[in-house]
């Protein structure tokens, strides 16, 4: 049977990873949920007796319950990374040999990563609205990834503090700042402009 191949096992967790977190995500209208939890008991039932079946199931629900919670309620990363972990443990733990266990593991892991991008195309869900990886630091939302203080700092002259080879330091207006000089080395206390400024990164040529 297909299910019993690597392959066959690596693609069924994967699609099933990949539609239960996509779910968690982005708005699916329980599609997500429903090819997910059909997939993940497909691969669950084609390896494990009735009872084996029952209590994999319910250490799945839990792992799968914990990193809801942590998305919705808890938004550390904690709960959530201890729930990912019970569904590798679960996962891993229904295949009959350890070949078909790296592979399924493997198929978790890169279908739950691979639900991201669905991000990209598709309404997100309030999930992880804290964590800095699903924030959306935009000026529209009152945020901006450039401090003020480094944005005046735009063809602002200074000098070098320290060798820049290409990164180290420099001075300006009394200030030190860590900066990357463009295309070449710069000695320490040579003379420098401020060409480009990204976020906290400062990009600095010779004058």
């Amino acid at each position: 049977m297909f299910i019993e191949t690597a392959l066959g096992a690596f693609l069924i967790t994967a699609v099933a990873m990949f539609f239960l977190f996509g779910e968690l995500i982005v708005k699916l209208k329980g599609l997500g949920a429903i090819l997910g939890l059909g997939a993940i008991t497909f691969y669950f039932s084609g390896h494990l007796s009735s009872f084996d079946l029952i209590w994999i199931m319910v250490t799945f629900a839990v792992g799968l319950l914990m990193v809801i919670l942590d998305g919705k309620f808890i938004n550390d990363g904690t709960i959530g990374v201890l729930g990912f972990i019970i569904l590798i443990f679960s996962v891993g733990f229904a295949a009959p040999n350890w070949l078909l266990a790296v592979y399924s593991i493997t198929g978790v892991i890169i279908g739950a990563f691979g639900s991201l991008f669905l991000m990209k195309v598709l309404p997100k869900r309030g999930m992880w609205t804290k964590i800095a990886l699903f924030d959306q630091m935009t000026s529209d939302k009152g945020y901006n990834s450039m401090n003020d203080s480094y944005k005046e700092l735009l063809n602002q002259e200074g000098i070098t503090s320290t060798d820049l080879r290409p990164t180290g330091s420099i001075r300006v207006n009394d200030q030190e700042y860590s900066a990357v000089s463009k295309g070449k080395w710069i000695e320490k206390g040579k003379k420098v402009q401020v060409t480009n400024v990204d976020g906290t990164k400062i990009l600095v040529e010779e004058i």
